[in-house]
């Protein structure tokens, strides 16, 4: 494989030239709750026994799997408040809320304004609790896994999974993602500094990036097929003479 194929964001100079160089970068929207998605609400007021009310109620466990997650291992159950299928979760004195296709920021501001009914400049804090993405393929650590922060990109992800294997494919990258009940898919090349302007260059709740193997990992795993071949091939026949000698 050459050095061309494995190297990250070929068109960018080399250090040799010492001015900075402005990148195109893709503009982050914040993610819209769905049914099914798990938010950790924090609600602290000047009250502890109201604190204590509602942190207990935030504790309730959820056992989930992402939908695109290809791995045998279940994600660990994870504390908060599981948003219903018609886009509704129930807070402690505060009653239902709607928070489907709204963000975590308006969910936060909805709560606030409700709460501050009750109480004094409460502090409100409101995230995902399971965000997760799937890495597959040619990476060091192919996993699921849980991010506490739902502003990541393709690279964070690469890089939780322990960067890309010598065989990985950099300018193939595959990236699945659930949208509107339907599957989307599209190529992503990180050789290239304009992965940072895509529109996927931010990933999104569920999202699978799979890292297809280089055609010389194909060859060099071909190749070892045939040696042991070769080899067992040898070994019978040398056990067939030596039978026909006894």
């Amino acid at each position: 494989m050459t050095d061309k194929k494995i190297s990250y964001f070929r068109d960018i100079p080399d250090s040799t030239f010492l001015s900075a160089r402005m990148l195109k970068s893709a503009q982050y929207n914040e993610q819209s709750i769905q049914p099914g998605d798990i938010l950790q609400i924090s609600i602290l007021t000047l009250d502890p026994q109201i604190n204590n009310v509602l942190t207990a109620a935030n504790t309730a466990s959820y056992a989930v799997q992402p939908s695109n997650s290809a791995t045998p291992t279940a994600t660990p159950p994870l504390p908060g408040y599981m948003v219903d299928k018609t886009g509704f979760i129930e807070l402690p004195m505060v009653g239902k809320i709607q928070v489907g296709g709204k963000s975590s920021a308006v969910i936060k501001d909805i709560i606030y304004d409700k709460v501050s009914v009750f109480y004094n400049k409460p502090v409100v804090s409101v995230r995902f609790a399971n965000f997760s993405i799937t890495v597959l393929g040619e990476v060091t650590k192919p996993a699921t896994y849980i991010v506490p922060n739902e502003k990541i990109n393709i690279i964070d992800a690469i890089g939780m999974a322990g960067d890309l294997t010598i065989f990985g494919k950099r300018d193939n990258i595959l990236l699945v993602r659930d949208s509107l009940g339907q599957k989307q898919s599209v190529r992503l090349n990180l050789n290239s500094s304009e992965v940072f302007s895509s529109p996927y260059f931010y990933l999104r709740q569920g999202d699978l990036i799979y890292v297809e193997p280089a055609k010389s990992k194909i060859a060099s795993t071909d190749a070892s097929k045939n040696r042991n071949i070769t080899l067992i091939a040898s070994g019978l026949s040398l056990l067939v003479v030596l039978f026909s000698r006894l």
